[in-house]
């Protein structure tokens, strides 16, 4: 059973800087795509970041120039660097993967999630 699991999340103070990993167990492929989201208590589920096999990355525009996406060689870990955090950066971070086999079926997982509170 594939299971991902996030990393790395904290209490930070605006300005600092947090890095973010996730871990796929239980794979034995690598996803086509990887992603970052973010829920603060009583909003939506928005798309922070994502990592595609053969594409490159994507960030929100409104995150450009603090937060970078990455992965690990083997393609089953990604990373989120964040820098300059602010205090509406607070959120519980989740991580997708999303897997699509030659037939075109895609599949996705996702983690627990782990929390990013900034405040002084």
């Amino acid at each position: 059973q594939v299971q991902l699991a996030e990393s790395g999340g904290g209490l930070v103070q605006p300005g600092g800087s947090l890095g973010l990993s996730c871990t796929a167990s239980g794979s034995t492929g690598s996803f086509n795509i990887m992603s970052w989201y973010r829920q603060a208590p009583g909003k939506q589920l928005d798309l922070v970041a994502s990592i595609t096999t053969g594409t490159g990355a994507y960030i929100a525009n409104s995150l450009k120039g603090r937060f970078t996406i990455s992965r690990d060689g083997d393609e089953n870990t990604v990373y989120l660097r964040m820098t300059n955090l602010k205090p509406e950066d607070t959120a519980l971070y989740l991580c997708k993967g999303i897997r699509i086999d030659r037939a075109g079926r895609s599949s996705e997982y996702w983690g627990q999630g782990t929390q990013v509170t900034i405040a002084s």
